[in-house]
């Protein structure tokens, strides 16, 4: 495991280094009082700073390049004007998740790189993709979403919210995100308090307007408000299960295997058919700063392709 880069670890303004992703489909109804309501796909767009790790979230109405410009003038005009965002490969989204597929065709489509592009040039905004296939080079907004996706879409579930529904709902999951410590604020015995990402925001700690409990209630009988309401508490109890044990150390990625030029290797594929294997020929390594290769050009049948050295099988060679 390399270094941090220094955009992790230098002061800067918090979302000046952004990691987007996206979450979804949830159902949107248009009215709640309408019998017969139309109903269509929503989603969510995550903003996580890279260095303070605070979370902003957006409720996206379609997946088109003006929805998601219009989410990210609304992130920049409340949180800040972006230095550098950085994101998934497209390809990322077809391998992962196969409803996202209408997301990797908009990040594919020429008009809508051109129109981020020009959006980003006239703000001075640099937008970096990560590898192919490699989401743990996006670790840090990856871990910042995970649990939001897994979480919300288990407790959203079925469920047809309208838009400002899912708004007020993914509100108060951001503002209980924004809450979690992330370290002590002093080394005093007596300062029983932590810095959080909320302190980078607005200065102080989320507090939250005090609600009864409606988890253990039957849905039925709640109001469309209470229902909102156990929802995020659903969301408060199982992301709290899950990431006080992300607090423990881990520790991997210690060996450094020896890779070079013209090797044979293994591309690792999912959803490969029975007794396909898709080799390839390494023609060029991309060492980081610290000269570790995690990254390397592949030639294939298919033609040239970067893959992260996780995504690759060296094959056994006489004498190594």
């Amino acid at each position: 495991m390399g270094d941090l880069p220094s955009y992790r670890v230098q002061p800067a303004p918090v979302f000046a280094h952004t990691g987007v992703d996206f979450a979804g489909p949830f159902h949107i109804k248009s009215h709640t009082g309408l019998r017969k309501a139309v109903i269509t796909k929503g989603y969510v767009c995550l903003f996580v700073c890279m260095s303070t790790r605070a979370i902003h979230v957006e409720v996206v109405s379609n997946l088109t390049t003006e929805a998601f410009l219009a989410a990210l003038k609304r992130f920049i005009g409340r949180r800040g004007l972006v230095i550098k965002i950085y994101s998934d490969n497209a390809t990322n989204f077809v391998g992962s998740q196969t409803e996202l597929e209408q997301l990797a065709k908009l990040f594919a489509e020429e008009q809508h790189a051109r129109k981020v592009n020009e959006f980003c040039c006239s703000k001075g905004i640099d937008w970096s993709f990560i590898p192919p296939r490699s989401p743990h080079f996006g670790g840090i907004w990856e871990a910042g979403v995970k649990s939001v996706k897994f979480h919300l879409k288990r407790i959203v579930g079925s469920r047809n919210l309208t838009f400002e529904e899912l708004t007020t709902v993914m509100v108060q999951i951001e503002a209980q995100l924004n809450s979690r410590p992330l370290t002590q604020c002093s080394d005093d015995p007596n300062d029983l308090t932590a810095i959080t990402p909320a302190h980078f925001i607005i200065g102080r700690e989320m507090q939250c307007i005090p609600e009864p409990s409606y988890i253990n209630l039957k849905e039925s009988t709640l109001s469309r408000w209470q229902l909102l309401q156990a929802m995020q508490q659903q969301f408060w109890k199982r992301w709290t299960s899950e990431y006080l044990p992300e607090l423990q150390n881990r520790q991997k990625w210690f060996k450094v295997t020896k890779i070079r030029l013209g090797a044979l290797v293994l591309i690792i594929e999912p959803n490969t058919p029975p007794m396909y294997w898709q080799l390839g020929r390494i023609t060029a390594l991309h060492p980081g700063q610290d000269n570790v290769i995690r990254v390397v050009t592949l030639r294939t049948m298919k033609g040239e392709c970067k893959r992260a050295v996780t995504e690759i099988c060296l094959l056994p060679l006489d004498g190594d």
